[in-house]
């Protein structure tokens, strides 16, 4: 997998070098000749590396190509670092001195860059800074955007938060085993090296498309193929930190792939009547048996309107 990672990069290199020479080459998933676990002793040399080319920003990206790689290093208030999974508080203004944010996030140069890499799945090097020995750094692998939001930070200005995943089960561990966190981490200490998962049941899911008979409830689309039909469901209130929505049918939706990409994109939202708002028009769709907790609705349009402004 990785020889055809490297392949492709090389590829992708060429057609950037030659269809659009004088753009920055932004090399998206591994570094050949860098392995997971690499440590770096300043940021000049991690730059160097390839890994993370900045040597302040710890988001390396465009808001057209999308971000290839994060430094996290525990300096600022909002982040979150459970090892596999990181919940990063995006670009922000700060103090230099206390790290506390000054003024409202935007959705514009590397929270935009995340964004772009969360639409088109591509993957996120993670570079921790190792807060036990100053100006360190290891590279820890690479991570997938899994969601992003937007919120009100601990200083009270708003942030875009973004859930980082690790891809693979390599190990982003010392020889120990285990792997020292920052002490932002809400659960400071140590974690174990192998990766964990949120774990979907697939009960309530199934329910909630078996209710509405794989029908999309906000277009209605009703996906056949051979085995049956298809649709997917989204959560309103999202399941996982920092959200803890549950997984339970009252606050599942039965989508097609199109609106399931839009209501997670914060695209559009539900009102408690069922009126749809956003790019979509109408009243969702309901089945005898299925009703949605107004509490998830609720939920779910705070996150939708943080998102629009």
């Amino acid at each position: 997998m990785q020889q055809l990672t490297c392949k492709l990069q090389k590829v992708y290199n060429w057609l950037q070098a030659n269809l659009y020479p004088g753009m920055t080459v932004r090399n998206f998933g591994e570094i050949e000749g860098i392995a997971v676990g690499t440590e770096f002793d300043s940021r000049a040399a991690l730059a160097a590396s390839g890994i993370h080319k900045p040597t302040q920003a710890g988001i390396s990206g465009s808001s057209t190509a999308g971000a290839d790689s994060v430094v996290v290093s525990g300096g600022y208030e909002d982040d979150e670092d459970y090892g596999d999974y990181i919940i990063y508080g995006g670009q922000v203004s700060h103090d230099p001195n206390t790290k506390r944010q000054i003024a409202d996030a935007e959705l514009a140069r590397g929270n935009l860059a995340l964004v772009v890499s969360y639409n088109r799945g591509l993957p996120v090097r993670v570079t921790r800074g190792l807060g036990s020995r100053k100006h360190t750094y290891r590279y820890d692998g690479l991570y997938q955007v899994e969601r992003w939001w937007a919120d009100r930070g601990k200083s009270g200005y708003k942030i875009y938060c973004f859930a980082l995943r690790k891809i693979d089960d390599q190990p982003i561990s010392t020889p120990a085993g285990e792997l020292p966190l920052p002490s932002s981490n809400l659960e400071p200490n140590l974690v174990k090296a192998y990766t964990t998962r949120t774990v979907r049941a697939t009960e309530a899911s199934e329910l909630v498309k078996k209710y509405h008979d794989h029908i999309c409830q906000t277009c209605s689309t009703r996906l056949d193929r051979l085995g049956g039909a298809y649709a997917e469901t989204a959560y309103l209130r999202p399941i996982g930190r920092p959200h803890n929505g549950p997984d339970t049918p009252d606050n599942i939706v039965c989508l097609c792939p199109n609106c399931h990409v839009l209501f997670d994109s914060w695209a559009f939202t539900i009102e408690d009547d069922g009126t749809l708002a956003g790019v979509l028009e109408g009243t969702v769709n309901e089945a005898r048996g299925h009703a949605l907790n107004k509490d998830h609705l609720a939920y779910h349009r705070r996150l939708f309107l943080q998102a629009q402004g």
